[in-house]
Parts: structure tokens; sequence; C-alpha cells
């Protein structure tokens, strides 16, 4: 299946440490990632390279992210999807982002995982990638973040989510819990063994109440979601 995973981001942010934190944890989730720290190099970058997606700053030295966001739409047509981020919450910041051809706003301070998963959804749509994965009578919608088993709504921890997302997307192949982990953790998995209590509950919320189990362990392998073309082995 394809994925919105491995694209090219450019991140514009002028907090050295925020930007390392940031990179750092999308080049762990496997994203290519390019910085920018004011807004001269931004626009520079953007449009001499091409990224799948642009994490900007509102707040920068010299020329703010507004600006940036409207020359890079009005005077260079760049069609890039941009995020904006601002320790701001007011809604005229948020309008203006808008107004001046941002794709999606992220206030400050933000959850690592919501921030990747906003980056995926808008490099989905640039590359027409489908926002629903379906395996027999279950359904993902990656950009409303619903999980439904035969029309009934499941509701997941963001984690429980990530995991059952894996195996949706690779399903009907088996996934090694190595595989999983680098997705959840990237390269610093904690130092317990919280996969195994996490597939637990998802095996609760996503097979328990019906009829069929999907979730199948495969001793010494890994991990599927089963289909009709799963073979028994």
């Amino acid at each position: 299946m394809n994925t919105a995973r491995s694209g090219n981001v450019l991140l514009v942010e002028d907090n050295q440490d925020l930007a390392e934190t940031v990179g750092d944890f999308l080049e762990a989730r496997g994203f290519r990632v390019d910085f920018a720290a004011d807004g001269l190099l931004a626009m520079h970058l953007a449009v001499t390279q091409p990224f799948d997606a642009i994490v900007l700053d509102i707040m920068l030295p010299g020329i703010d992210g507004l600006e940036v966001c409207r020359r890079l739409r009005k005077e260079a047509q760049l069609a890039t999807p941009i995020i904006m981020l601002t320790a701001r919450d007011q809604l005229d910041d948020k309008l203006k982002g808008f107004d001046v051809g941002a794709d999606d706003y992220l206030v400050k301070p933000f959850a690592m995982p919501e921030l990747v998963a906003r980056i995926e959804s808008l490099i989905r749509r640039g590359r027409g990638i489908a926002s629903t994965y379906n395996v027999g009578d279950l359904s993902m919608d990656l950009d409303t973040l619903e999980v439904r088993r035969g029309g009934v709504e499941i509701k997941l921890s963001r984690t429980l989510f990530d995991i059952l997302r894996v195996l949706m997307r690779e399903s009907p192949k088996v996934v090694s819990r190595e595989i999983i982990e680098q997705e959840l953790w990237g390269d610093d998995p904690p130092d317990s063994d919280p996969l195994r209590s996490h597939l637990y509950n998802l095996r609760r919320a996503v097979d328990r109440p019906f009829d069929v189990a999907l979730i199948e362990t495969l001793a010494g392998r890994g991990y599927r979601i089963r289909t009709d073309q799963a073979s028994e082995d």
C-alpha cells in the first residue's frame, strides 16, 4: 500500500532546541527533514528544492511566517502544503494563517504524534493517496482518525490507532515487532515491553466484541490482520 511516510519536509523554526527535537522525531518516523531558522532561507529552500510539506513557525526573525506563506503562495505560486506553528491561539491568528494560504494550523505546545498525523494527511492529499484503509469489515480513516468494524465505531488511543494503522497498511503481510516499535518510538524504544500490553488492549477493542478475530500472532515472526486471502502458516 502507498503511504505518506518518507516525504521531504521543510521545518522552519528559529528555536534551535525545538527544531532539533521536532526534526529528530520526524526523521525517526521516516521523513527527510531540512531546516531553516529564518524567513529568507525558508523561501529560498522552498522554491529551489522539492518538499512534500512545510512546517512553518509564525514567529520568525525578520520576515515572519505569515509573510513567508503569503509570498510563497502569491509570488512563487508554490502549492506545497503548509502547516503553521504558533504559540498564539487566538482565532484572528488562525484566520490570518488561512488567509495567506496555510493548509493547517497547530498551536504550541503540541503533541509530536499529532504533528506527524497532520503532515501525513497533507502529503496524502497532495499525492492523491487514499485516506482510508479497509480490511474485511474493518475500516480506518486516516484524516478523521475514525476506526469502524461492521459499521460500529471503535474508540482507540493514539498508540493503539498507530499499531492498527501499521497492521492494516501492510495487511495481509506479517509485521515484525521491530517494525511496529520503530513506527511507534523510532530509534528510542522504551526500556520495558509495553507493546505486549498495547496489543492485548488492541485485541480487546477490535476483536473481542466480534465473532471473528482479525489480529493474528505468528510465533517468532510478528503480527498481521487476517484477510480471506491470508494462508494458514
